[in-house]
């Protein structure tokens, strides 16, 4: 893990320096930043594997700063967990739509945070495909290799963990995915109490798929799965 290089962003410095020791104690090679135009900084000279971003930060917030990193193609493939002080399906739901792929509400355990990053550095670095490199079906076509969404030709724009829990419905077309099995696939955890993860996310996706939105089914109290009409 030592050429492993973690971002973090986080303007108070007690919680700063516990995320350093935290991260330098599992042999992460950390960077720190405590305001958003510092953090752009970072990324442009260090190039991180991950990035750990507060959503409260001076000079430019962290939605600010995930939205320049998320529309930029040099960076917008590096995993953003984002840091909120508020719980609110709001927050949660910004957080989604500017391409964040996981979110930690403090006050926080540093060991979950810690899985969580793992789980995501192994998604982006994860080479693994499926035995046909894209599956294609009445004008909805996903590209495993190049981890990209078509709609009648035109891109979807999905962020790499909605990108991955089409995928995974995908490839497990006709069975019932439970949320428990989305997060370990998806996520690379399962923790008690974040199924709700799932079930946001999953609102996004149906927004940005239109009209095969209805293809997502919705199997009451266990999952979901892809059926298409």
């Amino acid at each position: 893990m030592q050429d492993t290089r973690i971002l973090l962003v986080e303007d108070e410095t007690d919680i700063l320096n516990l995320l350093k020791y935290n991260f330098q104690n599992q042999g992460y090679s950390t960077l720190t930043a405590q305001d958003g135009n510092k953090a752009l900084e970072m990324v442009e000279d260090y190039h991180p594997e991950a990035i750990v971003l507060d959503l409260m930060l001076p000079e430019k917030s962290g939605e600010e700063v995930a939205r320049v990193l998320k529309t930029k193609e040099s960076t917008k493939h590096i995993p953003i967990i984002m840091l909120t002080a508020k719980g609110e399906e709001e927050d949660r739901i910004t957080g989604l739509e500017i391409g964040a792929d996981d979110y930690m509400v403090k006050p926080f355990s540093p060991r979950e945070l810690m899985l969580r990053v793992q789980a995501v550095l192994k998604r982006s670095k994860s080479t693994e495909k499926n035995r046909s490199d894209q599956w294609e079906s009445e004008g909805l076509l996903v590209q495993f290799d190049t981890y990209q969404v078509f709609i009648q030709g035109e891109e979807v724009e999905l962020t790499r963990t909605e990108f991955d829990l089409l995928a995974s419905l995908v490839r497990s077309e006709g069975r019932v995915l439970t949320r428990e099995n989305l997060l370990d696939k998806v996520w690379g955890y399962d923790f008690e109490g974040f199924a709700r993860t799932v079930d946001t996310h999953m609102h996004r996706l149906r927004h940005k798929l239109g009209a095969y939105s209805d293809w997502i089914k919705t199997v009451r109290g266990i999952g979901y799965r892809l059926k298409r009409q």
